[in-house]
């Protein structure tokens, strides 16, 4: 059974850092792209960072410049360094791994279980 499991949510004022972890645990072959996804209330899930087994990237313009993504391939976990956040930042943050199990050919995207994010004075 793979697990992600993500820690580092909380709440911080407008201009503050917070840094999100996520670890992928269980049975695993090989992790391919990881990532993290966000939710605002209201709001459809979108992305947030995206990183593959490369080290190749890819940010949302909104976050641009102020988040970075990041992954230890031997601990199979995957960071985001957030900073000069602002109140439209706020949302549940999901961590995402796209893997392949031992127990399959095939690869499959999983999902970690969220983490609040809440900006605010």
């Amino acid at each position: 059974q793979v697990q992600l499991v993500e820690s580092g949510g909380g709440l911080v004022q407008p201009g503050g850092s917070l840094r999100l972890s996520c670890a992928v645990s269980g049975s695993i072959a090989t992790v391919y792209g990881m990532g993290w996804y966000r939710q605002a209330p209201g709001k459809e899930r979108e992305l947030v960072a995206r990183i593959v087994i490369t080290g190749s990237t890819l940010y949302a313009e909104s976050v641009k410049g102020r988040f970075t993504i990041s992954r230890d391939n031997a601990k199979n976990t995957v960071y985001l360094q957030m900073s000069s956040l602002k109140p439209e930042d706020t949302a549940v943050y999901y961590c995402n791994a796209n893997l392949r199990s031992r127990t399959s050919y095939f690869s499959s995207d999983k999902w970690g279980q969220g983490t609040q994010v809440t900006v605010s004075s």
